[in-house]
């Protein structure tokens, strides 16, 4: 991912008429948004994480769907 480049933002800025120190601030606010948001992001751990919790419970209702018609039958059949 590519960073944020202020100087190149507060210069455009300033070509369009904004004041150089105004220019410099909106420019510094809009790294510091694009670097929170990147803090945000998922990896590729986190990803793999959610992964192995989704499979393990697909698992354990696999296992609980397949169960439940023997428990049924065997509550109706009796002991």
């Amino acid at each position: 991912m590519t960073s944020f480049d202020t100087l190149a933002a507060a210069e455009a800025m300033e070509s369009a008429g904004v004041e150089r120190g105004h220019a410099k601030a909106i420019a510094a606010q809009m790294r510091a948004a694009a670097e929170a948001e990147r803090d945000d992001l998922a990896t590729g751990a986190d990803l793999a994480a959610l992964e192995a919790r989704l499979t393990w419970r697909i698992v354990g209702l696999v296992i609980a769907a397949n169960a439940l018609p023997v428990v049924a039958i065997e509550s109706i059949a009796g002991p």
